[in-house]
């Protein structure tokens, strides 16, 4: 596992042991970064069940103006700050200890871009999408990116949230939704 490019390209980064934790592969992650690739720089990431914070830490190498990195493990929280560490990007990020659905429950700021890769069949990639879209976290023009089963159909994004493509590398789709500017649902903020 590598970062692709930018400031911090080529640098390894460092992978969880065992089988709980499942990295976005290269072939994956060179293509949402393909989808993604100029609308990175300056922007506010959210890299949820972050694992190895390989996303985040892409995007942070991009130019990213900021990423905040979250999971429950404690062995991942320590792998993410290594990696950043090592790949010198640890300035602009911020890792939160914790649960990422109470994360996303406490939440008082919005991102540009947010990343969502938990592990699957657990249902926790429909209830963030739910929680993202009543809320509202995701800023004007914003994006998000859920990994998942190539065969999953996702939930229906709700407005000003639309459901703009899934993409299939095999096994793993990428749906990317996008928020409109043209409305603003400030009743379902926190």
């Amino acid at each position: 596992m590598r970062v692709i490019t930018g400031t911090a390209r080529g640098r390894r980064l460092k992978e969880l042991e065992g089988m709980e934790t499942r990295p976005t592969t290269d072939r994956v992650k060179e293509g949402m970064f393909s989808i993604l690739q100029f609308d990175i720089e300056g922007r506010r990431v959210l890299d949820l069940f972050a694992g190895t914070g390989q996303l985040g830490i892409e995007c942070l190498s991009r130019g990213a103006a900021s990423a905040v990195f979250v999971d429950r493990r404690a062995d991942a929280v320590r792998l993410i700050r290594e990696n950043l560490e090592a790949t010198g990007l640890s300035a602009g990020a911020r890792v939160v200890p914790g649960d990422s659905m109470a994360y996303l429950q406490s939440l008082q700021e919005r991102f540009d871009l947010i990343f969502l890769d938990p592990p699957y069949d657990t249902g926790l990639l429909e209830r963030a999408l739910e929680h993202i879209m009543r809320f509202d976290i995701l800023a004007p023009h914003g994006i998000i990116v859920a990994e998942h089963p190539a065969g999953r159909v996702l939930p229906a994004a709700l407005p000003p949230y639309r459901l703009r493509r899934t993409y299939r590398y095999g096994r793993i789709g990428l749906s990317v939704y996008r928020r409109d500017a043209n409305q603003n649902s400030e009743e379902g903020r926190p």
